[in-house]
């Protein structure tokens, strides 16, 4: 607020007025100009108390609005895709549908790595509840599993040993191919092959491969190539930083488009408290206003 006194000073004041005896606290309020510095001084803390209140609220809230926002299109693109496109009546509309549910489905990952932060709600629950439901709607994925290997990650980046995402090839095949070995469970085959049988009772084959199954392969090789290799693949410079995480040039359309922002990894590994959509204010170098 432009008008009052700062928090600083308001808290010397009030630290002073604490002291006093009960004479001196009187004569304070009988002084007009003193009466109107204490009705000043504990406005403005209520009136900025109100502030931060609403900043913490809004910032919580936005986490959860994101997120459920991206899971809802994800949903209702699917459902559409499933009930009114035909896989071959439109090949140009097919592929656009097809790699735009890709997309969906790496902003459902996004979604349950930023609930692996702690960054979708304050609210412990929530954010659980969350990360749970885009790891399983991503492909029957244990979000626990995930969470755990996750934080080794980014306690150990690139270590050949302890980092569950780092592969010593560099060899992008390779590296993917293994990638996709440790994070395949036999519990997350059957989930999908239910699933897949379940849809199968309404809708025909051919849309829930198009649709469905390629698209979570596209959205997996999104986050793979956007996510892992090419900011941790060598060579690890000392530009990398302690964390050996490289960012893709400032582009916020290139970011978003690719992944998210994730492509700014590096100010991810050394800002992992923040959600994916703050990332693009990191390289904009506006870290005092976060």
């Amino acid at each position: 607020m432009s008008n009052g006194l700062s928090l600083e000073s308001r808290t010397t004041f009030h630290s002073s007025i604490s002291g006093c005896n009960s004479n001196s606290f009187l004569r304070l309020f009988t002084h007009p100009e003193h009466f109107k510095l204490v009705l000043n001084v504990y406005f403005v803390g209520f009136v900025l108390d109100l502030e931060n209140i609403e900043d913490n609220i809004l910032n919580s809230m936005a986490g959860i609005i994101i997120a459920l926002c991206i899971i809802s299109v994800w949903f209702c693109h699917l459902l559409y895709c499933l009930f009114f496109v035909s896989p071959m009546s439109n090949l140009p509309l097919t592929i656009f549908h097809c790699f735009f549910q890709g997309y969906l489905f790496t902003g459902l990952f996004i979604t349950a790595h930023d609930a692996m932060h702690g960054t979708v709600s304050k609210n412990r629950n929530v954010n659980y509840f969350i990360g749970f439901l885009a790891c399983f709607l991503f492909a029957g994925l244990s979000y626990k599993r995930l969470v755990d290997s996750h934080q080794l990650h980014h306690k150990h980046p690139t270590d050949e040993t302890l980092d569950p995402d780092f592969h010593h090839s560099n060899n992008f095949f390779l590296w993917f191919i293994s990638f996709m070995i440790k994070y395949t469970t036999v519990s997350q085959l059957v989930i999908m092959a239910i699933v897949f049988n379940i849809l199968l009772l309404w809708f025909q084959q051919s849309s829930i491969l198009v649709f469905w199954v390629i698209p979570s392969f596209i959205g997996t090789i999104q986050l793979f190539t956007f996510g892992t290799y090419l900011p941790h693949k060598k060579p690890h410079t000392l530009g990398m930083g302690p964390h050996f995480a490289r960012s893709i040039k400032k582009n916020h359309f290139l970011a978003m488009i690719t992944c998210y922002f994730f492509g700014y990894h590096s100010e991810h590994h050394h800002f992992p408290h923040l959600p994916w959509w703050k990332l693009y204010s990191v390289k904009n170098n506006q870290i005092k206003s976060i």
